[in-house]
């Protein structure tokens, strides 16, 4: 709640790990000050929310009954750290691919970093809007390549 309190209007906040109860006013700061809401996970949640939905690489609950009831405007996000996410981004007609990690990162201690050259690759070849997610922070996003349509950071708001 803090952190989308503080994000500029038109950004988009991934609610990922939030007690479910917490979601409807996260919801109403979002629509209260412009910002896209996703929820990481939960289709169904997505939906009653009327928020858009962030697919992690795993199988989800709830996401054939959010690609049947999707409302115009809410965005469909996934996960995306090498070719199969790729293909499955295009399956599902995605509207943005976070492309992670570009970066060693304290939330995914010991995962291989795809460094920019292979984030770039990855984001040429996605078919979609490319984000750049793991390890970024105030020193390293001048290192996100310009292919970049932006960034996403855990805990981080800039500085």
């Amino acid at each position: 709640m803090a952190a989308a309190a503080r994000l500029p209007r038109g950004a988009a906040v991934v609610a990922r790990g939030m007690a479910p109860q917490a979601l409807p006013a996260l919801a109403r700061l979002c629509r209260q000050r412009g910002l896209r809401l996703l929820v990481a996970g939960d289709g169904r949640a997505a939906l009653r929310l009327g928020a858009g939905l962030h697919l992690p690489e795993r199988p989800i609950p709830g996401l054939l009954a959010f690609l049947r009831a999707r409302r115009p405007g809410a965005l469909l996000s996934l996960a995306v750290h090498g070719r199969r996410g790729l293909f499955r981004g295009r399956a599902l007609r995605a509207d943005a691919a976070l492309i992670s990690p570009i970066f060693a990162t304290q939330s995914h201690p010991g995962a291989r970093p795809l460094g920019p050259h292979g984030w770039a690759w990855l984001a040429r070849h996605a078919g979609r809007p490319a984000v750049a997610l793991g390890g970024v922070n105030g020193r390293s996003q001048r290192r996100v390549p310009g292919r970049a349509a932006g960034f996403a950071a855990i805990g981080w708001l800039g500085g």
